[in-house]
């Protein structure tokens, strides 16, 4: 290739690609498009060529590009092309590739001069290339010929116009140096799209093709109808150098020759040229680079500083050390008996939004489950008077009892007693599931050795099993003891004597109705407060939305929202009771529901008031709140047989009185001994198994660790830590090499500061008007150029282009030096001036006709 520039540039991007493919991750940097925008035989293909350093464009008179083509020149080892229609064939020679460019340009656009806007799209892979698109379009022209549409320059100024308008598109504004510079469509359209000039190079070609005595010294000076960035002017191979297989090296010599001899040139001569306009587009792809290289180091920094922490510990790895698995396997016992504490007791750090565990689900075992579960064991209303009864008339034997015997007081009591036994167990089980859960989610550190991770979950938790063991065998015991001796003197105990006076009167029941209370204080204390959803009441009488609930010891009310402004309803609590609802296939709701006890209606005329939750847990913990406001969960018989015999079941008047009395004693009596054991089996297995754990990780947990197994088994790092361990490191050189590369180029590289701007309202509008289309009606007309900014680089602000007039073609004039146009406001502009003889053509070698592929 013959791009010295971009040969340079090269190195420099292979380096950034390099590092962030050693990352793992693509370079997205997108370099500039270059355009080349002219009329018709300006040398746009030429000028192309020499940037890519190949011939491989088709040459001929009049039009001949009639497709863009999107040339995308990728870096790559070997050197060959590929077109996007002929996925899969590579093209090695590139004579090969012309020929396919005029075969597929004819395939749709024809033979006789036709146009299409259909790219061709090729890929050119080398070494010497960097990853760019290259853009050559077809040549601006006024007069349709052969197959071409009456539109045709509104077409072929369209179909630029898709490219140019891009912010990441160079424009390479193509003029022939032996034609009217002022009335050029490349700069006209160029000026629409990049009204600040930052984007838009003039290049000018044919310069040995003036009328002899004539120059374009003043133009290429920037002094004569000024560019922003002026004009590179270029002296491309002519056609009889093309067909004398003139390469482009020879033709880069004789052109360097040219300028170096011309005495109009002479002192320009190192501007100008293929390589100075080859050095201008490097800048321009050299300060894009620039521009990107911040936010690929703010992106690597970011990296960088994420990964620090973690690889600091890997840095001074050593495998060979032999302290080093000693030391990790203290550290490791240690951080797991800190975690394991943390779990139970609370702590601020690694708190869990998701869900209840650890201490936190241990104190709901406590304090809502446990006591659930022994109000769910509650004796059947039915079934206890039955039992009293049948226990007075054993006692009495064959004898009519006339006073109520305390032995079958205490049988009844002792039974019931027994029956705690089995929510107190349960109890203990569910405390130990739930430390064997967090002993695993504590283990999770430890991952990185599994021998460790395992031993750890295996020691700790045939340690909870012994211990499970000595904390049920206590928990019996104490319920043991309870039953041993039934204590009468208790100071909580109402006596035979209350309970005889109770039983003698009449129990008036309180219906409060749903009207506010004058109720103490200790009866008005707010239990739990919540929302829930009515879901048994039609959507049009106000059910299934949510309410605020309010529970007290009395009564449980709802409200429109929490405000509690809005009382909906106030049921009292008396004779209700809960029981679960089965949920329904279309509803992801938890249901359970309040009913009278005496077949009354709840709430209006609805028998029950069916309520529902979101989780199970929430079902849970409100039936744990309604049981400390004194409403049970309902034990419902399922045997019709025992029904039958209940409802038969009959008593005399005074064994019903020996019975109620009996039956208020052991109420009071239970009241005790089920405070007192909700009080003892949560400290029991506090003691016995939670703070027993905790010592023993703390104290026992090494020792048992060592005795296992030999210290290096436990400490073998797992194939996916060490595979992590090297990633890591590697991850880390390569962010930092990154970065360094990324300051190399900084350094090596220079930013090349835009131009001022200059007056460029010489580029009249265009005297053609093309068919109106949606976009030139979208672009307004502007009578007078848009201020620019004085310095400064960005995307340039839309410009309305003016739209084209028509009228007779400029008629051609030598260049040289031209009076000042003058300065009107009318938007036609004077028109030129003629020329005193017109621009000759310059004579050429007849070329032969181009052979067909």
């Amino acid at each position: 290739m013959g791009n010295r520039e971009m040969e340079e540039l090269i190195p420099l991007v292979n380096r950034l690609q390099d590092a962030f493919s050693a990352l793992g991750q693509s370079c997205l940097l997108e370099l500039p498009q270059i355009a080349v925008v002219g009329g018709q035989s300006a040398g746009k293909s030429s000028v192309l060529e020499n940037f890519v350093g190949r011939d491989f464009l088709p040459r001929g008179s009049g039009i001949v590009t009639r497709r863009p083509l999107v040339l995308q020149l990728i870096t790559s080892k070997a050197e060959y092309a590929e077109f996007l229609h002929c996925k899969g064939k590579k093209f090695t020679d590139f004579d090969e590739v012309r020929h396919e460019i005029e075969a597929e340009t004819d395939r749709v656009t024809g033979m006789n001069k036709g146009i299409s806007s259909i790219p061709i799209n090729l890929r050119v892979y080398s070494p010497h290339v960097l990853n760019l698109t290259l853009i050559d379009l077809p040549g601006i022209t006024k007069v349709p010929v052969g197959d071409q549409p009456p539109d045709i320059e509104y077409q072929i100024r369209e179909m630029i116009m898709q490219f140019i308008t891009r912010e990441n598109c160079l424009i390479l504004a193509v003029t022939p140096a032996n034609t009217d510079l002022a009335n050029s469509d490349a700069l006209k359209l160029a000026k629409e799209v990049d009204p600040q000039g930052l984007r838009t190079i003039g290049v000018i070609t044919k310069l040995d093709l003036m009328d002899e005595g004539t120059d374009a010294r003043d133009v290429l000076e920037n002094k004569l109808l000024p560019l922003r960035r002026g004009y590179v002017g270029v002296v491309n191979r002519s056609q009889k150098d093309i067909d004398g297989k003139k390469d482009i090296k020879a033709a880069m010599l004789a052109e360097r020759k040219f300028f170096l001899s011309h005495p109009a040139y002479r002192h320009i001569a190192d501007r100008m040229g293929t390589p100075h306009l080859q050095k201008v587009l490097n800048q321009q792809l050299t300060n894009h680079i620039r521009d990107t290289l911040p936010n690929f180091r703010n992106k690597l920094q970011g990296q960088l500083l994420s990964i620090e922490h973690e690889v600091e510990a890997y840095k001074n790895f050593k495998p060979e050390d032999p302290t080093r698995k000693t030391k990790a396997l203290l550290q490791m016992v240690q951080q797991f008996a800190v975690d394991f504490e943390k779990r139970i007791e609370g702590s601020g750090d690694q708190v869990d939004t998701l869900e209840l565990s650890g201490g936190a689900k241990i104190n709901r075992i406590f304090h809502e489950r446990f006591p659930f579960e022994i109000v769910k064991m509650e004796f059947n209303e039915k079934e206890l008077r039955r039992e009293i009864s049948y226990a007075i008339k054993n006692i009495h034997g064959i004898r009519t009892g006339l006073f109520t015997p305390d032995m079958a007081f205490e049988a009844i009591v002792k039974k019931q007693i027994v029956k705690l036994k089995g929510p107190s167990l349960k109890s203990v089980d569910l405390v130990i599931q739930e430390l064997i859960n967090t002993v695993k989610k504590c283990t999770k550190k430890l991952a990185n050795f599994p021998r460790l991770c395992e031993e750890t979950e295996r020691i700790v938790a045939n340690h909870i099993r012994e211990r499970e063991g000595k904390t049920k065998d206590q928990v019996l015991l104490l319920i043991d003891i309870q039953v041993s001796y039934i204590n009468t003197n208790h100071e909580d105990f109402i006596g035979f004597a209350n309970a005889q006076q109770r039983s003698s009167q009449v129990h008036k029941k309180n219906t409060i109705g749903n009207q506010g209370t004058n109720l103490p204080p200790s009866r008005q204390i707010v239990i739990r407060k919540g929302w829930l959803t009515i879901s048994n009441i039609g959507i049009m009488k106000g059910g299934s939305k949510g309410y605020w609930f309010v529970l007290t010891a009395e009564s449980l009310s709802w409200y429109k929202d929490d405000e509690e402004k809005e009382k909906k309803y106030m049921l009292p609590l008396d004779n209700l009771k809960v029981r679960d609802v089965e949920k329904s296939f279309m509803s992801s709701k938890h249901i359970f529901a309040l009913f009278n006890t005496e077949q009354r209606n709840v709430y209006k005329d609805y028998r029950f008031l069916e309520l529902a939750c979101d989780s199970q847990e929430d079902v849970d913990s409100w039936k744990a709140s309604l049981l400390r406001a004194g409403v049970y969960p309902d034990k419902s018989l399922t045997e019709n047989d025992e029904n039958g015999q209940a409802e038969n079941f009959s008593m005399d008047p005074q064994l019903e009185r020996q019975v109620e009395t009996i039956r208020n004693l052991v109420d009071s009596y239970m009241s005790i001994i089920n405070k007192c054991i909700r009080d003892l089996i949560p400290k029991t297995i506090m003691h016995l198994m939670i703070n027993n754990v905790k010592d023993f990780i703390n104290s026992e947990l090494l020792a048992q660790l060592y005795s296992s197994e030999d210290q290096n088994t436990l400490m073998e790092e797992s194939v996916e830590q060490a595979q992590r361990r090297d990633e890591m490191l590697r991850m880390y050189q390569a962010l930092k090499e990154a970065l360094v590369v990324i300051g190399d180029i900084n350094t090596a590289t220079t930013f090349t500061p835009a131009p001022p701007p200059v007056d460029d309202s010489w580029i009249q509008h265009s005297r053609r008007s093309p068919p109106p289309s949606p976009t030139t009606q979208r672009r307004p007309t502007l009578s007078a150029p848009l201020p620019r900014p004085t310095s400064g680089r960005g995307p340039a602000p839309a410009i309305p282009s003016p739209g084209p007039h028509s009228g007779a073609p400029p008629v051609p004039f030598r260049p040289g030096p031209l009076p000042p146009f003058p300065n009107s406001s009318d938007s036609f502009g004077a028109p030129p001036q003629v020329p005193s003889r017109p621009t000759r053509a310059p004579p050429s070698v007849p070329r032969p006709p181009c052979s067909t592929h």
